[in-house]
């Protein structure tokens, strides 16, 4: 178990920043906050019916972080998104699938999510010892030039017949896509529900123009609202990137340009730039916490890994948000050291001196 005094090391000249810092945004009296009875106090009340609520149960009852409110998701679905070759070459283990389920139950995590394919090939032997999460739509990265889009590749059905408690998906928000992708996964999300299987939205931002002197798809201010936008189609979970920067609207809203509305009050009252509250403005559109906000773990640098697991963590967790989905960082490497990176991630939702701030 990392002490306090191991993460404040981690988290290096971030650590009073991080660890001290109280919010004077977003009041935490306001947030639904996670704890033991938060499917009872929180998703009880919502329109999900009974088989929804014992699938959540079972996410947020399985795994280190069981019945804490908080949840530690290994996903790997980066063989379709990202290439078998790119994702797999540092550790080619885990181009065998029970290898990726292997990795869910050592860590200690709630759940895995990955593809049809992954989850289908070794789902009588796990799907009874680890809630499955099947990610139904990815993008395709084999069409010349590639392009970014995401498509189906199988019906929620199949994801229910394999024993997944949940299904996953990802919409491009602000993409020329984004209408139909909207639609598809609402659509796929209602019948999700019908069959009993909770909802998980990757709520990421794709457009060339969000890059611009930085990269506004990482802002708080328009990555919280497309978490917003993915609470409105009835995701239980929203996954988010962690925010870096904020001004997205302000940033396209430039010359002759027209984009979104705001309202200054984003910036001089609901945010800081202290990174836990941009990251409590992502909390906030999502119903202040109704529905809950896990973040991204990000890309595998190498050495720098746990602590850049370590402080998403920290950040997520005071600002209100219920835990981690971390892939990359821990696949990317053998698997007890995957494993321990995970266990570190939990650590931090373990620790009952890290606070809401």
């Amino acid at each position: 178990m990392l002490s306090l005094d191991k993460i404040s090391e981690l988290l290096g000249k971030e650590s009073e920043t991080l660890l001290n810092h109280q919010s004077r945004t977003i009041d935490k009296s306001m947030l639904h906050l996670p704890g033991p009875d938060t499917v009872n106090r929180i998703y009880q009340t919502t329109s999900r019916n009974p088989q929804v609520l014992r699938s959540l149960g079972q996410i947020f009852g399985h795994g280190r972080l069981a019945e804490t409110g908080y949840v530690s998701i290994l996903p790997v679905d980066q063989g379709v998104e990202h290439s078998g070759g790119a994702s797999f070459a540092k550790n080619p283990a885990y181009f065998d699938p029970e290898n990726i389920v292997k990795l869910a139950i050592e860590g200690g995590c709630n759940a895995v999510a990955s593809t049809f394919g992954v989850l289908s090939a070794v789902s009588r032997k796990y799907a009874h010892r680890i809630p499955f999460i099947v990610k139904i739509n990815h993008n395709e990265l084999l069409t010349y030039p590639n392009k970014f889009d995401q498509i189906m590749y199988g019906t929620v059905e199949e994801a229910w017949n394999l024993g997944a408690v949940a299904v996953g998906a990802t919409i491009y928000f602000g993409s020329e896509e984004s209408d139909r992708q909207i639609v598809e996964v609402a659509q796929a999300f209602e019948r999700a529900h019908e069959l009993g299987m909770a909802t998980i939205l990757w709520c990421y931002l794709r457009n060339d123009a969000f890059k611009k002197d930085v990269d506004y798809d990482l802002s708080a201010d328009l990555t919280g609202q497309a978490n917003h936008l993915g609470v409105t189609i009835q995701a239980d979970i929203i996954k988010q990137k962690l925010p870096m920067y904020n001004g997205g609207f302000k940033a396209l809203n430039t010359g002759t340009s027209s984009y979104g509305k705001l309202d200054e009050r984003i910036y001089t009252e609901l945010t800081s730039d202290n990174p836990i509250d941009l990251c409590r403005y992502q909390v906030a559109n999502c119903y202040m916490g109704r529905m809950g906000l896990i973040n991204s773990g990000g890309a595998s640098t190498g050495a720098a890994d746990l602590a850049d697991a370590v402080r998403t963590a920290v950040v997520n967790k005071r600002a209100g948000g219920i835990g981690l989905i971390s892939g990359r960082k821990a696949f990317q490497r053998p698997m007890a050291d995957g494993a321990a990176l995970l266990n570190a991630i939990q650590d931090v939702y373990l620790n009952e001196q890290i606070t809401i701030a």
